[in-house]
């Protein structure tokens, strides 16, 4: 059951519990110190990561994440509607078979799911908005994080427990849209909420949300505790694309809802506490404990018949670290994981099709289309070293080694086969939905990892990488079968990446640069016959680039961009009558993309902050015979301190008010566009009662 928010209810809720947005980066250090389970710090030693500060959090103020990573190179969160979105990290954008768990989602070293439990919007699940930082490591990263770090991974770092002032701020924008956060802090805890309703940008499509974070920290004998839990709630009415070439310049069409009864609610819920000790000799032992749990229903408006899924999943695990210098200026970082997850899907249509063809009409039929739980099972070994080459210490090889073992246990709670759900066969050769019987899958993989660097940043610091990643199918892409197929028999998907990359920081100046390319093998799709299948191969290609450059006290000019290739590497014919041929460039991956932004402090109290970011043209199709123009937007941010207690600011999102797709796809012998938003105004403060 959904709810449609509304602005007035929210907003009280907003100002009477959970008002307010207290700043990441204004805590004070911590009386007790103590590291989140996990960070990037190593995988990046000789790799490409990227850090988003907690000051830049604070000073975007998203709404949405792809406001945000628009400050990351070769990173693009593609907008659809709502909180809804599609990931990109050296890839193209994903969807469909083959998407789901290609990138993980990490809340302080833990991911969010488990693996194979995937969601492509899982990014509405983590509250990046009130983050102390995010971390993006790009390539493959499964050697460091496991399952699902294909194409790269995206931490989101909690503020820690620490001396912080109560801090209540309020936002308000179009569409009758209001957002409020709350932050506050002591040695001993944290917490951090936020809440938002909107009307939405189109007909039809209010949206409330809620998250909460709250940290407690404190030290029993000899160990320190971090305990943390969070949780999210979205209630969403979603509209889809808007349909015909150029729909989006038209200032007619792209407020239009073609599906008014779509809907998406979602919640999630997580906990661990992690357990941090020094065993003698600098060795360090963390032993974390963690559980999670998430429930999500909507309309699948974009499906003939529109069936309604429901899908959840409960998980816990345990994971211990293990860092011990060795003899010789070794540094060994080692640990094991184990997980544990219970999950179902439900899709059930409630209507007949009414339009169509017969044969479409015949083989979606009313009733339980799928019904099924899925119990897994994971346990994994990692180990990682930094061994110094030399004397001088100016080389160092970095290699590290991850075993993970995925169990399925699949039982079918509803009728074997492609019948109706009374046992009834469909005309034309049977149902589109396909139930495979109970059934047990396990993979097994081994990733790998070794690095090279030399140099220090202050004079100029070289690496070079080589990684394989994998990822295990996933739930949907085993037990959701179409037609004839009544078993998928899928590899996990895997990818070589190499990589070299230069940076180098000097007083006012840091810079960075990376050329990469890999190679994706077992790539899973859907076939023209509608199967999922995993023989497809993919090659990337690219280079990124990072520039902060402070010219003067009050400036600062920060860059980030790349120019990359995504080509099929295999000739298919695919679902939706598409055919794949090799050396095509993959559909929605720009060749190029890029920000920039020149932060100016006139004076102490007041920032300003121009944005401003390219999308480049891509090709929406497989046969590339469609593609997008691309498109630049400006965006302004302005802050300022009014006193030691309030703090005003405004932000313009799209400053010269221009027409732009936020996704365009081609699909089905139509353009279709996720439309940008014109020109926006927002106004708010914070409030430090007392400051």
């Amino acid at each position: 059951m959904h709810f449609r928010p509304g602005g007035a209810r929210i907003a009280a809720l907003l100002l009477a519990v959970v008002p307010g947005a207290g700043r990441a980066d204004g805590a004070s250090p911590l009386v007790v110190t103590i590291e989140a389970p996990r960070d990037i710090t190593h995988w990046t030693a000789a790799g490409s990561g990227s850090r988003i500060d907690g000051a830049d959090i604070a000073r975007t103020r998203p709404m949405h994440a792809s406001e945000l990573f628009t400050r990351v190179p070769d990173v693009w969160v593609s907008r659809g509607d709502g909180q809804e979105s599609l990931i990109a990290i050296r890839s193209p954008v994903l969807s469909g078979p083959g998407a789901c768990g290609a990138f993980q989602i990490l809340e302080d070293g833990i991911p969010i799911r488990p693996a194979g439990f995937c969601n492509v919007n899982e990014l509405f699940e983590v509250d990046f908005a009130q983050a102390a930082a995010v971390e993006v490591a790009r390539g493959p990263a499964s050697s460091q994080y496991g399952a699902n770090a294909l194409h790269g991974a995206i931490n989101i770092v909690s503020p820690r427990p620490g001396p912080q002032p109560w801090t209540f701020g309020l936002e308000a924008g179009p569409d009758d849209t209001i957002i409020g956060q709350v932050s506050a802090g002591a040695p001993h805890w944290r917490l951090d909420a936020q809440g938002s309703d909107t009307n939405g940008f189109r007909d039809d499509t209010p949206t409330g949300e809620q998250k909460l974070g709250v940290g407690h920290l404190t030290k029993l004998g000899r160990w320190e505790v971090l305990t943390h839990l969070a949780a999210s709630n979205l209630n969403q009415e979603t509209a889809g694309y808007i349909v015909g070439e150029d729909a989006y310049r038209d200032a007619s069409l792209r407020r239009d809802n073609l599906n008014p009864e779509a809907y998406r609610d979602a919640s999630a819920a997580r906990a661990y506490s992690a357990w941090r000790t020094v065993l003698g000799a600098d060795t360090a032992l963390s032993l974390t404990p963690y559980a999670r749990w998430s429930r999500m229903d909507f309309l699948q408006h974009y499906l003939p018949g529109q069936p309604t899924e429901e899908n959840g999943q409960r998980s816990a695990g345990v994971m211990l670290d293990l860092r011990k210098p060795l003899p010789g200026g070794l540094d060994w970082q080692g640990g094991a994981a184990v997980e544990y997850a219970h999950g179902f899907v439900t899709e059930t249509q409630a209507r007949p099709v009414s339009t169509g063809s017969a044969s479409l009409r015949a083989t979606r039929p009313l009733g339980v289309h799928y019904d099924f739980e899925v119990a897994s099972r994971m346990a994994a070994l990692w180990q990682a070293l930094d061994l110094p080459l030399d004397a001088a210490g100016a080389w160092h090889l970095l290699p590290s080694l991850r075993l993970e073992y995925l169990g399925y246990d699949y039982d079918n709670r509803a009728l074997d086969g492609n019948t109706r759900d009374d046992g009834t066969p469909c005309a034309y050769g049977g149902c589109l939905y396909n139930r495979p019987a109970d059934r047990r899958d396990h993979f097994t993989n081994l990733a790998g990892r070794l690095g090279l660097r030399h140099g220090e940043l202050a004079d100029g610091q070289w690496h070079a990488a080589w990684s394989s990643g994998f990822r295990p199918p996933q739930v949907g892409e085993l037990y959701r079968l179409q037609r004839g197929q009544d078993a998928a028999d899928l590899d996990s998907e895997r990818l070589d990446g190499l990589e070299i990359g230069y940076r180098r920081a000097w007083a006012g100046l840091q810079i960075g640069a990376t050329a990469f390319g890999m190679k994706k093998r077992h790539f899973i799709f859907t076939d023209a016959q509608g199967f999922n299948v995993s023989d497809g191969r993919t090659r990337h290609f690219g280079l990124e680039t990072e520039l902060t450059w402070r010219p003067a006290r009050r400036h600062e000019l920060n860059l980030a961009a790349s120019l990359a290739r995504h080509r099929y590497a295999f000739d298919h014919a695919a679902s939706g009558g598409e055919t794949i041929h090799s050396g095509n460039e993959i559909d929605t991956a720009p060749p190029f993309m890029g920000s920039a932004r020149w932060l100016y402090r006139p004076q102490q109290d007041l920032t300003l902050e121009i944005e401003g970011i390219r999308m480049g043209p891509y090709y929406l199709d497989a046969a590339n015979t469609a593609r997008y123009g691309g498109h630049t937007l400006l965006n302004l941010r302005a802050d300022w301190a009014a006193n030691t207690r309030i703090t005003l600011f405004a932000r313009i999102t799209n400053l010269t008010d221009r027409d732009y797709a936020e996704r365009a796809d081609f699909a089905f012998g139509e353009y279709r566009y996720f439309p940008g938003q014109p020109r926006r105004l927002w106004l708010g403060g914070e409030w430090r009662p007392g400051g």
